[in-house]
């Protein structure tokens, strides 16, 4: 059996609030098989791509129906405008519909620490062993939380309101404390048989 010693500093976050009166998660859900701890951390999208390609087809069946009127009265200049904006308004509609799957995913399972990044057709993912991970601002208050630990780092967050990153961060650390002390129950356990 080895040794480990904690040392603990101040936290550069506030100290909380006030705890949440169902005593439960804001952004993670606690998994009961196998036991662990997982936060989704989804960009707010207000319309599905489906609903936006939807949108895209209304919109340009009525500005076509426009165009097609100034052309029948030999206005033809109105087509070539129409055409621009539609291809303006379909390339901004694209990039807005690639982005639509952004997301964070962080999975906390007995010793282990992923964290997924999903930023368009791009994902990135970084492991930590549980008991080495650190939580701490990149900055201030409402900046972005910094998971880190053996020489790698991470920044989470981006899809979460500058004001409610404080919690997340409160809620990070104590899927870390209780994993932890499942982790230390397990071993004292073993070492027991």
């Amino acid at each position: 059996p080895s040794s480990m010693s904690v040392t603990l500093a101040p936290s550069p976050w506030p100290a909380p609030s006030a705890a949440r009166r169902d005593g439960g998660w804001r952004f993670g859900r606690e998994q009961s098989v196998p036991l662990a701890w997982l936060f989704e951390l989804r960009r707010n999208v207000s319309i599905t791509p489906r609903q936006l390609a939807i949108a895209y087809g209304l919109l340009s069946g009525l500005s076509l129906l426009v165009a097609a009127g100034f052309w029948s009265q030999g206005i033809t200049v109105v087509t070539l405008f129409t055409g621009i904006e539609l291809l303006a308004v379909g390339v901004a509609l694209l990039v807005v519909a690639r982005h639509a799957g952004d997301r964070e995913t962080i999975l906390l399972t007995g010793r282990q620490l992923s964290v997924e990044q999903r930023v368009g057709a791009a994902v990135e993912c970084t492991s930590f062993r549980a008991e080495w991970v650190r939580v701490e601002p990149v900055a201030d208050d409402g900046s972005l939380v910094e998971l880190s630990g053996e020489g790698r780092r991470v920044r989470v967050g981006r899809h979460v309101r500058p004001e409610l990153r404080v919690e997340l961060a409160q809620e990070l650390r104590r899927a870390l404390r209780l994993a932890r002390a499942v982790g230390d129950r397990a071993v004292d356990h073993e070492t027991k048989a």
